[in-house]
């Protein structure tokens, strides 16, 4: 089976956590934590913050690592690291995405999260109760 590494941001601001939904591929229309491939000699946050630069046009800051979710596709299997960040610069336009939200506990399963994505959101939702 195919191995796909991935990094996703959690980018929190106001007890709330951005969302994201997908403009392409195979799970076009899904929600999502943005981010994207790691590239060769990349570490994840370098690759996160490139990610998040291209797809959204905003500077991220790294904050903490949250969770590496392993999760099996039909026809690949995911590997994706999760990174808590925050906005430094920029206002999270959408250049690659069809929609995007801010969400807070209560709303956060409001939206049809990728199955991957899924997973994170208990740690995620604990995470907002805290903020």
């Amino acid at each position: 089976m195919k191995i796909i590494e991935v990094v996703a941001a959690v980018i929190v601001e106001g007890g709330k956590v951005f969302a994201t939904q997908r403009g392409y591929g195979d799970y076009k229309g899904g929600w999502e934590f943005p981010g994207g491939k790691i590239e060769e000699g990349e570490t994840p946050e370098q690759a996160i913050i490139r990610e998040i630069e291209e797809e959204l046009a905003t500077t991220i800051r790294v904050d903490q690592f949250l969770s590496t979710i392993n999760y099996d596709y039909p026809t690949f299997h995911l590997t994706m690291h999760c990174f808590l960040c925050s906005v430094v610069s920029g206002n999270l336009q959408l250049l690659e995405h069809q929609s995007s939200k801010w969400l807070d506990a209560s709303n956060l399963a409001d939206v049809d999260w990728l199955p991957a994505d899924t997973t994170l959101l208990p740690t995620i939702e604990e995470l907002l109760k805290m903020r």
